[in-house]
């Protein structure tokens, strides 16, 4: 496969994770200013969302082993657009329910999109290297687009809350370009697997699977230590650092590290294996969430440079583990379901961010946008992350010669 087709499958998640960043990060703080709703309310809501689109996963991975793969990403674009571009104008009025509705749009066409397309580039990838190449691709250009989101919005409008609005409206002609795109230079790859398993069965041979089952929890743990910090950053920058300004810089900051790091990440796996890579990103996301813990009013430039440490770590979070559960789905002849489990527990962890640690937040005496509660606020974003992260690296060192020999 040349680098040319390579790069083709890869630029479709540039405007998937355009989406994403202000569906994750800057919806909550968004819809608690500017439409007033409470945290308890906010985090509520988006618990509920979030499980709900959490749900559906499996059934949409366990489809897409029976469809077309190119059909099911066409389709679920549509939704995935309009959602969007709703859920960041909401009306004046009933917009608990305008927000419930429209992330359950946009959740329902971004999952189904998501599914099918890393089971695509799983077909497409006829070997573990280049479907390492394929997932860094693809994660490469979803890097590219989140620093797109993360710096658009100051460039947008004066106000940050007024141009994450106006952000909405760039989506959909990225979208149309990288669709036209990756559909054009992208082949189908290999023939579906032939299986008419029901969707009960499908998913028992998924968890039969006992380096899948390892390599999930693993990602469960890490991942609950990625989104806590996602949720929460635009609070601890506006609040702890009192730097609201600085957000959209920072954030590009982390995301192009991220995506600058991804190349080193390949070729370090490559030489010392996967497993082991991912492992030295997790100690130095530990590094950086104990600087993160220490910092206080006006710490810019030591939260720039932690910005800079956990974004080099990101690089690999992204590669790595999906490289090796596109080679265990390929195993399993059915990686359509293995990425609906694995996009399942991703959602679910950040389900679980918002959801419990807002509402937690407000029992602690945080209030967004004043000096209450900011010890509870650092606690969560770095503190907290910080345990998750040690706990993942310990179960990938137990773990680790079991999941490099079965992947």
């Amino acid at each position: 496969m040349t680098n040319g087709r390579i790069l083709a499958y890869g630029l479709l998640g540039l405007p998937l994770a355009f989406a994403a960043l202000p569906i994750y990060v800057h919806v909550p703080r968004f819809y608690a200013e500017m439409a007033g709703l409470p945290l308890a309310l906010l985090g509520l809501i988006l618990l509920g969302a979030r499980l709900l689109d959490a749900g559906i996963d499996p059934w949409l991975g366990w489809l897409a082993d029976r469809v077309s793969r190119r059909r099911m990403v066409a389709l679920a674009l549509l939704p995935f657009g309009l959602g969007f571009v709703a859920l960041l104008n909401p009306p004046s009025e009933n917009v608990g329910l305008w927000l419930l509705a429209s992330l359950a749009l946009t959740y329902l066409g971004f999952s189904a999109a998501t599914v099918a397309y890393q089971a695509w580039g799983a077909d497409v990838g006829i070997n573990s290297a280049l479907r390492t190449r394929l997932t860094a691709a693809r994660e490469g250009f979803g890097l590219l687009g989140v620093v797109l989101a993360a710096a658009l919005p100051t460039v947008l409008a004066a106000s940050l809350n007024d141009g994450i609005a106006r952000l909405s409206w760039v989506l959909p002609p990225l979208l149309l370009i990288a669709a036209a795109t990756t559909f054009s230079r992208v082949g189908v790859g290999q023939p579906l697997p032939a299986s008419n398993q029901a969707l009960l069965p499908s998913l028992r041979r998924v968890f039969a699977d006992l380096a899948f089952r390892r390599l999930l929890l693993v990602f469960v743990v890490n991942g609950i230590a990625a989104a806590l910090p996602a949720t929460l950053f635009l609070f601890f920058v506006a609040d702890v650092l009192q730097a609201e300004a600085n957000s959209g810089a920072l954030l590009a900051l982390y995301f192009i590290a991220g995506a600058a790091s991804l190349p080193v990440w390949v070729r370090l796996a490559g030489r010392i294996g996967r497993v082991a890579a991912w492992g030295l990103a997790m100690g130095l996301a530990i590094l950086a969430f104990a600087g993160a813990s220490l910092l206080g009013a006006h710490d810019v430039a030591t939260f720039a440079a932690i910005c800079v440490i956990s974004g080099l770590t990101l690089g690999a979070d992204l590669a790595l583990p999906s490289a090796i559960a596109a080679d265990l789905g390929e195993r399993q002849g059915q990686p359509g379901a293995c990425f609906g489990v694995w996009n399942f527990v991703s959602k679910l962890n950040l389900a679980l961010a918002a959801g419990l640690s807002l509402p937690m937040l407000a029992l602690l005496g945080y209030v967004p946008g004043s000096s209450a509660g900011l010890p509870a606020l650092t606690f969560a974003y770095a503190l907290l992350p910080l345990a998750f992260k040690a706990l993942a690296a310990a179960l990938l060192w137990r773990w680790r010669h079991s999941l490099e020999s079965e992947s």
